[in-house]
C-alpha cells in the first residue's frame, strides 16, 4: 500500500512507490484558498486515473471531489488561510475509490441544503454541490456535524469480464 501525507502545501504532494499500484492510500491536507484545489486535483486524478480502480468512472470522481473541497475551502472554512482541509483517498482494483474531505469549520445539517432542483431555485448561482456530489458518487454522507463529506464510488466492469468470469 502506497501512503502519501503533505501539510499546508498542496506542492509538498509527493508520490511513493509505483504509479499503477492497485491500492494506495493519500492523506494530505491543503489551505483554506480555492487557487490550491486545482494542483491538489490535477495530482490526486493523476493518481486516481493511473490506479484503473474506478476506470470509465474518472470523470464523476473529479467532479465530485472538486466540489466537496471547493465547499470545504468556501463554506466550511469560509476561505480562512489559517484553517485546513484534510484529504483521505483510498483506492483498490476491485473496491472502487472512497473519498474523505474534512473542513475545520462549523459543519453545518445537510437536510436544510435548499433542493436545487426545485422551481425557485433553478436560476440561483450555487447550491448545487451537494446534489451533483449525490448524483455521480455511489455513496455520498456528511459525517461530524457536516465538517466530513464520505464518498463512494464501485470499482465499474471492464467489458468482457463478466463472460471471462463465466468460463471460469
Amino acid at each position: 500500500m502506497t501512503r502519501i501525507q503533505t501539510a499546508n502545501e498542496p506542492s509538498g504532494f509527493q508520490s511513493a512507490g509505483r504509479h499503477t499500484d492497485p491500492l494506495f492510500e493519500i492523506e494530505v491536507w491543503m489551505p483554506s484558498e480555492t487557487k490550491a484545489i486545482s494542483p491538489l486535483m490535477d495530482r490526486l486524478m493523476r493518481r486516481i486515473e493511473g490506479s484503473h480502480c474506478v476506470c470509465g468512472e474518472e470523470a464523476s470522481v473529479e467532479l465530485a471531489l472538486e466540489e466537496a473541497l471547493n465547499n470545504a475551502v468556501v463554506h466550511g472554512n469560509r476561505l480562512d488561510r489559517e484553517k485546513l482541509v484534510q484529504v483521505v483517498c483510498r483506492c483498490e482494483l476491485g473496491k472502487g475509490i472512497s473519498v474523505v474531505v474534512k473542513d475545520q469549520g462549523q459543519g453545518f445539517d445537510p437536510n436544510t441544503v435548499p433542493d436545487p432542483t426545485a422551481a425557485e431555485n433553478i436560476g440561483a448561482d450555487h447550491g448545487r454541490g451537494i446534489w451533483l456530489m449525490k448524483a455521480v458518487m455511489d455513496e455520498v454522507s456528511f459525517e461530524c456535524g457536516g465538517t466530513e463529506v464520505r464518498m463512494r464510488k464501485a470499482p465499474t466492469r471492464q467489458p468482457g469480464t463478466e463472460r471471462e468470469a463465466a468460463t471460469k
